[in-house]
């Protein structure tokens, strides 16, 4: 199903397992649904983390998925930024993922944020994502260091 005929919407709470199966595909750890929702709605949402969904009619749960939020910081002033962004793998390469990045984008402006961040892994995997993300206007402008603790 090609992203013109699927529906973009935010999934409340009571909806995150509906992210499931799409989020899996990027973020591998969480072998369990329940473990998954228990994580997103007791831990992330609060700290004011949102889920968006692109779903076709004839499928309950998403094809593809995108948690956010919102923040302020001396850096980047009053930003959006994209925590995940994942495409079950059978719908790849139809939009979904382009589509969400249109609806993040015009949320951001929407809550008057001055830029949309994210972070991307760099291997040769992620090169199909990096290409998506140039394509929407995004632009390489720093590196992101991190370390065990």
């Amino acid at each position: 199903m090609q992203a013109d005929a699927a529906q973009t919407r935010e999934l409340l709470a009571g909806e995150t397992h509906l992210a499931y199966q799409a989020m899996r595909a990027l973020r591998t750890t969480y072998e369990s649904e329940e473990r998954f929702v228990e994580y997103v709605d007791r831990v992330l949402r609060p700290a004011g983390y949102r889920l968006i969904g692109a779903f076709s009619p004839d499928r309950e749960p998403a094809l593809a998925v995108a948690g956010f939020r919102v923040g302020d910081n001396l850096a980047w002033g009053h930003y959006l930024y994209v925590d995940d962004l994942s495409t079950a793998p059978e719908a790849r390469r139809q939009g979904h993922a382009g589509a969400l990045l249109e609806w993040l984008i015009d949320e951001g402006r929407r809550l008057g944020c001055g830029q949309l961040h994210l972070d991307s892994g760099v291997g040769p995997e992620r090169f199909d994502a990096h290409r998506l993300y140039h394509t929407h206007g995004l632009s390489i402008y720093s590196h992101h260091f991190a370390r065990g603790l």
